[in-house]
């Protein structure tokens, strides 16, 4: 079975809704405050609301790394969040409150961190202290012993046309692509986001 896949750093309401019609199954939106590709909750009921009323849907994902729980559910509430993805440093209490709060939660394997109570594990590229949206590939090999473990999976990481065929042999349930689909950062190209799923589309 193929991965589904993400596309985050949306900044856009026409790519969302364009993305959402060609089978995107997950938008990301970032309110990191120092990413180039953050949204505020304005922006971001603008690109949630952007879907048609038929045909296919996204479900949204929201990034977030210095924001507390309270913030994490207050914004997830605001905005219609169906994901909310932790990057910073939080808890599996943090984790427990906002899966109790009705979302699903995503939250990054930290170097030398377990697995905890997150509906899925992130494993991300990093370059120096980002968190995240850096291009760098992450440590593939990991993905094989989190499914041996029962764990769910989003690969993230310099994911591109150019090695999602390899990236969804590791067994990954989500690919999570982001500045591989941009011509600046932000910025994402249709063009980019076709070329993805035509290769997704032609893999075995």
């Amino acid at each position: 079975m193929k991965p589904l896949l993400k596309v985050c750093g949306v900044t856009d309401p026409a790519f969302a809704a364009e993305a959402a019609r060609r089978g995107v199954s997950y938008l990301g939106l970032i309110f990191a405050a120092k990413s180039p590709r953050r949204v505020d909750p304005a922006r971001a009921r603008e690109i949630v609301a952007a879907q048609a009323p038929k045909g296919p849907k996204a479900s949204f994902v929201g990034v977030f790394v210095e924001q507390t729980a309270d913030e994490v559910e207050r914004i997830a509430a605001e905005v219609g969040l169906d994901v909310v993805q932790l990057h910073g440093d939080y808890c599996d209490g943090d984790v427990e409150r906002l899966k109790a709060a009705g979302l699903e939660v995503w939250r990054l394997l930290r170097a030398g961190a377990a697995p905890g109570a997150e509906d899925a594990v992130l494993l991300d590229g990093r370059d120096g202290a980002k968190c995240g949206g850096t291009g760098k590939r992450a440590d593939w090999s990991l993905v094989a012993e989190l499914k041996r473990a029962g764990r769910r999976v989003v690969l993230a990481g310099g994911i591109s046309a150019g090695n999602a065929n390899a990236a969804a042999a590791t067994g990954a349930d989500i690919l999570d692509a982001n500045s591989s689909l941009e011509t600046s950062p932000g910025v994402k190209s249709l063009v980019l986001l076709d070329e993805l799923i035509r290769t997704r589309a032609t893999s075995a």
